[in-house]
């Protein structure tokens, strides 16, 4: 098994590919020459670019910076979507290439500096399960990053605070350590820029321990942000609501006005046939959510 996974999604991000080889690689060097970071071994590392659609060569230009080198113990994989289909769905296919006993995601602009991630990792110890980079903790800070996108970010962390879990300051932050057994055991749905705090919030309800890295958020050198401000309101605003609802980790469980219960997994509804078979899944009754006849039929019908 590879030691240490580090996933990147790329979506246009052609002018940060000599960024990423200035910046990046040193780091993945250090990390190999070390051999190992707190708990874990870093002799055997593996990146993996998730190309989500791009149309301005980004995938050729990391191809022929990358694909080339080298170096033992180091590995890179490419993927790429067509087309363009969201930073959740990027996350979900470097995610299924992993194969490392721990896990890490970045942004591809070097928002968080790469250099960071020997702390990231050494921050996952024996007692947590997931390490977020947390700009807004007390002891973190922004640097330059416009208004509008520290509103956003900012305003949906303090919302998560509350609903979930008030010892965790920063949910939107992409830059992460996973174990293993997190991504494999952690549902989450959205395919935009939700997933992250998707996957943060739905750990916390499972029981994961999550820890914090204080650190700077910088504004990118080069290109645009590729958030969708109204679309990713609106997914926000729809997950918080969906928070203060009775929830199972693998689906959502909901009823018409007639008796069948279903369980709401990757849009398709699923019927449990009898009660016995809803119970058997360890499912209990106040789970369930009452909805109107109307969205029950909008929702394609799965196998029972």
């Amino acid at each position: 098994m590879t030691d240490l996974s580090i996933v990147i999604p790329c979506y246009n991000e052609v002018e940060n590919v000599g960024k990423l080889r200035a910046e990046f690689l040193p780091v993945l060097h250090q990390l190999l020459s070390v051999g190992a970071v707190g708990n874990w071994a870093t002799k055997a590392v593996e990146v993996i670019f998730v190309d989500d659609g791009s149309t301005d060569g980004t995938l050729s230009a990391l191809q022929e910076t990358f694909a080339d080198l080298q170096t033992p113990g180091l590995h890179f994989r490419f993927a790429q979507h067509r087309p363009n289909r969201g930073l959740g769905a990027a996350l979900r296919t470097g995610f299924d290439m992993a194969h490392g006993a721990a896990i890490i995601t970045t942004d591809s602009d070097g928002a968080y500096h790469f250099s960071e991630i020997p702390v990231l990792l050494a921050r996952l110890t024996s007692g947590v399960d997931i390490v977020t980079a947390s700009p807004y903790h007390p002891e973190g800070t922004v640097d330059g990053v416009p208004t509008y996108r520290l509103w956003l970010s900012r305003g949906a962390s303090a919302i998560y605070r509350l609903l979930t879990d008030r010892s965790v300051y920063t949910y939107t932050a992409l830059f992460r350590a996973y174990r293993r057994e997190v991504i494999q055991n952690v549902p989450f749905y959205a395919t935009g820029f939700l997933a992250g705090t998707e996957l943060l919030v739905n750990s916390l309800r499972m029981g994961y321990r999550v820890a914090e890295h204080p650190t700077v958020l910088h504004s990118r050198a080069f290109g645009v942000s590729k958030a969708q401000i109204m679309r990713t309101i609106k997914a926000h605003l729809g997950f918080q609501l969906r928070t203060l609802l009775p929830w199972h980790p693998y689906g959502l469980l909901i009823r018409g006005a007639g008796p069948t219960v279903y369980l709401v997994e990757h849009g398709r509804r699923r019927a449990f046939l009898t009660p016995e078979a809803f119970l058997s899944h360890g499912y209990q009754w106040q789970q369930i959510v009452q909805v109107r006849d109307a969205d029950l039929q909008n929702i394609p019908e799965g196998p029972p």
